[in-house]
């Protein structure tokens, strides 16, 4: 029996400290979405969702851009073809986040990957993968991560939904949060030439298709033409600077 409690006793300190370096490593991330999280509420809000439907959609989606872009959509009348397909697309970088982390998830159950694959996005993602690289993590504490940051993302969420009532549309620059989001996450993308080049054909293309293509499809195809080339060019410049030393500044 001693040696029976002794084991339990061990197994909830593993957990608590699991559970508190999980917080621990998190807090920042939940910390920073309430501004957005709040940012996005409204904007349902203004869209015509209730506090409970945007508590649902962060619920079942839990992806920042993507539902930015489905509530912008929903506000300017898209279809649920349109949106579903948009936001598909913008989040096909969760299977290779997802499969970057997967090379230290080997062994776990298929329980526990089924959770922790349902509370991957960029930010999680970050604080796992950092901590996966450089200390001993495990699972258990990136659930935490992913669970706890998917909490405050919905709680905030709803709290703009509930708060939306009580906000002008247009108000403190809400309307722009998306554009700036984006704006954010591309800069901190900007890493080399090559990147800059991407960026600058996307927003071309995007434009040049939006006065021909009705809807919000041009996004997609902007986004999808401007990767395409990039990796051309990418391929194209490192073979020409395979005999030299120039690939790492050029790209």
């Amino acid at each position: 029996m001693k040696s029976s409690e002794k084991e339990m006793d061990k197994g909830a300190s593993l957990s608590r400290q699991a559970l508190l370096e999980g917080l621990r490593a998190v807090w920042p991330v939940c910390f920073g979405y309430l501004p957005l999280g709040l940012a996005l509420g409204v904007l349902a809000q203004k869209s015509g969702m209730t506090p409970l439907e945007t508590g649902f959609m962060s619920l079942f989606v839990f992806a920042g851009s993507g539902q930015f872009i489905a509530v912008s959509m929903l506000a300017q009348g898209a279809g649920a073809a349109a949106i579903i397909m948009t936001t598909f697309m913008v989040n096909l970088r969760h299977l290779l986040m997802s499969s970057s982390l997967s090379i230290y998830l080997g062994g776990s159950s298929k329980a526990k990957l089924t959770l922790f694959s349902l509370g991957i996005v960029d930010e999680t993602f970050a604080v796992n993968m950092e901590r996966f690289i450089n200390s001993s993590w495990d699972i258990n504490r990136g659930l935490v991560v992913n669970f706890a940051a998917w909490s405050a993302w919905i709680a905030s969420t709803v709290i703009g939904g509930m708060c939306g009532q009580f906000v002008e549309k247009g108000a403190y620059g809400i309307d722009y949060a998306l554009i700036a989001m984006f704006i954010g996450l591309l800069v901190f993308q900007l890493k080399g030439c090559i990147y800059w080049v991407t960026g600058l054909l996307a927003g071309v293309i995007a434009v040049a298709f939006s006065l021909v293509v009705p809807g919000n499809s041009y996004i997609v195809v902007g986004s999808v033409l401007a990767a395409t080339l990039g990796v051309v060019i990418r391929r194209t410049l490192g073979r020409h600077s395979s005999h030299g030393n120039e690939e790492g500044v050029i790209l």
